[in-house]
């Protein structure tokens, strides 16, 4: 059974919470529910922690999370059926997800060694001469990281590696749904050194952990992943803190009439059915030129029809099921409200438990949900355009403004889309559901706050001292 880690041992509690696949809805494991005493004792603990982490050296911390990334590199096949027997992401999703957890934890072991202040020239001001000033970094102290389902084992992998880099002391609430993938990566970081008191690990209920783990003041920094809803409640709760918030989207897709039609259409299965859709940049509004609306169409659902569903484990599987059956029921009955609102039903939609066939909504008018909210299932919606600014106008008709992508060979189009579109990350010539660690990641409007991505991660788990010197 899992546990929780408090302290480097294993915490049972008094309740459970099932673990199921989603596939067949079998019980995977079951994990505590833990309590706000369990939250005492992992803040104290924690507490601790911050002291211990503050006094290590960066090559130590590097070397902690080198090691991390080579245990998990040597235990991938292991981690990725873990994966794939909560989450429901297919075996070859859950791979490369693995993958990316490794490099991930390399960039976190590499910017340990990066962290730095600046120089900064105080005798260019008046009254400056003979002053001499610096920069430098120091950790928060405290980091409370709550990680969502749908990528379990990267999504942690990007608040742990950042913050022990930075010298903190961490504690993860991972999502109930998948936390098996991140109570496993807690027991490989202690194992390859991690301190036991700088990393926690504890489970069960949001409703019941968040607001006494993001309200206590001994925590500094919040990195939090998830849906809009939930993220305005920890800000209201987490008062003054540092916050990064990874919220939601409903991303949209420009395609003009000079794109290559075939690229487009394997950008789009690929960046709007994956994981069931169920990613937070996946491709959900999809904006077309007239000219060539019709062909995108017959294209897109000719491949949508080609995507085999089933069981996530057989390699012939292209895509899962979705995290839940309620969920699997909200994207029907939204499929249904939009045909009934004159969208056309091009394929899919059909429903057996928590597997929905990929669909693809033709006519998508801007008061479905299908495109104002979130679907976070694998449908995309397509509306015709007749010139740019029309397009650009809708991909900016939302509340959100995590990621868009456009298609087209003119530099001109591409960047008054790069200029003129209200997201964090703009794609050109590939769908938005495209990242790697490098880069930053986050987004504007209701989308959230504050960038992840190792190096940039690590800015926002340490704060910035001046240091002047009178001379």
């Amino acid at each position: 059974m899992a546990t929780m880690i408090l302290g480097g041992e294993r915490v049972d509690a008094n309740e459970h919470i099932e673990v199921t696949n989603p596939f067949d809805g079998s019980v995977v494991d079951v994990i505590p529910k833990g309590t706000p005493k369990d939250v005492e004792r992992a803040l104290s603990i924690a507490e601790a922690g911050a002291v211990r982490l503050r006094k290590t050296t960066a090559y130590e911390r590097y070397e902690w999370l080198q090691k991390s990334a080579q245990l998990l590199e040597e235990r991938r096949d292991d981690f990725a059926r873990t994966i794939s027997l909560e989450e429901g992401k297919t075996l070859g999703e859950s791979l490369a997800e693995v993958s990316r957890s490794v490099e991930t934890l390399v960039l976190s072991a590499e910017e340990a060694k990066r962290l730095c202040g600046e120089a900064v020239p105080l005798e260019g001001a008046s009254g400056g001469k003979g002053r001499f000033g610096f920069t430098i970094r120091v950790p928060c102290g405290i980091v409370v990281a709550i990680s969502p389902f749908n990528f379990p084992l990267n999504l942690v992998a990007h608040k742990l590696g950042p913050a022990i880099a930075g010298g903190n002391s961490v504690i993860l609430k991972p999502a109930s749904d998948t936390p098996l993938s991140g109570i496993k990566l807690v027991e490989l970081m202690l194992e390859a050194g991690v301190p036991s008191d700088a990393l926690q690990c504890i489970t069960g209920s949001g409703g019941t952990l968040s607001d006494p783990l993001c309200g206590d003041r001994r925590v500094r920094k919040i990195s939090f992943t998830g849906s809009f809803e939930v993220g305005d409640k920890i800000c209201r709760v987490a008062g003054m803190k540092k916050v990064t918030m990874e919220l939601g989207s409903n991303s949209p897709l420009i395609v003009m009439d000079d794109a290559d039609l075939e690229k487009v259409i394997a950008a789009t299965l690929v960046t709007g059915y994956g994981n069931a859709g169920q990613v937070c940049i996946s491709t959900q509004r999809v904006l077309v030129d007239r000219r060539v609306y019709a062909d995108y169409l017959d294209g897109l659902k000719a491949g949508v029809e080609g995507i085999v569903t089933g069981n996530p484990l057989l390699e012939e599987t292209k895509m899962g099921p979705m995290i839940r059956q309620r969920d699997a029921e909200r994207v029907t009955e939204w499929l249904s409200e939009a045909v009934t609102q004159g969208g056309e039903l091009l394929t899919g939609s059909e429903r057996d438990g928590a597997m929905v066939k990929p669909a693809i909504i033709a006519g998508m008018k801007t008061d479905m949900k299908l495109f104002r909210d979130e679907l976070f299932g694998p449908a995309v919606g397509v509306m015709p355009f007749d010139d740019i600014d029309e397009a650009i106008a809708a991909a900016n008709d939302t509340r959100f403004g995590l990621s868009a992508g456009i298609f087209t060979e003119n530099i001109g189009r591409a960047m008054k889309f790069a200029q003129e579109v209200d997201a964090g990350t703009l794609q050109i010539n590939w769908g938005p559901a495209w990242r790697v660690d490098l880069m930053p990641y986050g987004g504007l409007k209701d989308s959230g706050m504050g960038k992840e991505g190792p190096s940039y991660a690590i800015r926002e788990m340490t704060e910035e001292k001046m240091v002047v010197m009178h001379l």
